[in-house]
């Protein structure tokens, strides 16, 4: 069974970046599609980004799309979000997930296994 962990969350400005880690242990996740969710207070867990098993399939939610960039590297068992342009919007808890198969979906019911989240704030 696949565990996740997230990290590389914190508090910046507006403007500024943050590059999130999502490390998988017990167990390979490269042949897993990935994604990345954000929940803000009061508000429903969505969809950030996702990433085929390969790295050659990547979508992003229009909120993000142009500022956020995710990546993988199957080396290091650990999937990125690079986050720039950060606006106070996206001030959430973001999760990092798991999907069998290996095509990515922004649909987190395909997700099997979650991290447990890491906090993002970002200040104006």
């Amino acid at each position: 069974q696949v565990q996740l962990a997230e990290s590389g969350g914190g508090l910046v400005q507006a403007g500024g970046s943050l590059r999130l880690s999502c490390a998988a242990s017990r167990g390979t996740i490269s042949t897993y599609a990935m994604g990345w969710f954000r929940q803000a207070p009061g508000k429903e867990r969505e969809f950030v980004a996702t990433i085929n098993w390969s790295g050659g399939s990547i979508y992003y939610a229009d909120s993000v799309q142009g500022r956020f960039s995710i990546s993988r590297d199957k080396a290091k068992n650990t999937v990125y979000l690079q986050m720039d342009s950060l606006k106070p919007e996206d001030t959430a808890v973001y999760y990092c997930a798991a999907k069998p198969g290996r095509w990515s979906s922004s649909d987190m019911d395909e997700y099997d296994y979650w991290g447990q989240g890491t906090q993002v704030t970002v200040s104006s």
